[in-house]
């Protein structure tokens, strides 16, 4: 399925109750714009522009998004979520699109 283009947002709760939340930019099934919050840490902290930038120009198709986080986060430590809980996130955001 592809997402609409515009401003899609998403937010999911993961173990432990904690809440993640993306507005994401879409055009033409591209993710344009990514913004990540919620409550985790990365660390080194400004991993998560990295992160962000990672997600830019990426087709939003899940297996697409799955192996660049995967592959991200096996440099980085995260506390609070897991890979797997991002890209169900960026999912989330498209399905209600």
């Amino acid at each position: 399925m592809k997402a609409k283009n515009g401003i899609l947002k998403g937010e999911i709760k993961i173990k432990g109750g904690k809440l993640l939340r993306c507005t994401i930019e879409v055009c033409d099934g591209k993710i344009k714009k990514a913004r990540i919050t919620g409550d985790f840490f990365m660390h080194p902290e400004e991993e998560i522009e990295k992160f962000e930038g990672l997600l830019e120009n990426a087709e939003y198709e899940e297996e697409e998004l799955k192996n660049k986080i995967e592959g991200f986060f096996e440099n980085v430590t995260v506390i609070g979520a897991s890979p797997s809980d991002f890209i169900k996130l960026l999912m989330q955001a498209k399905l209600k699109s």
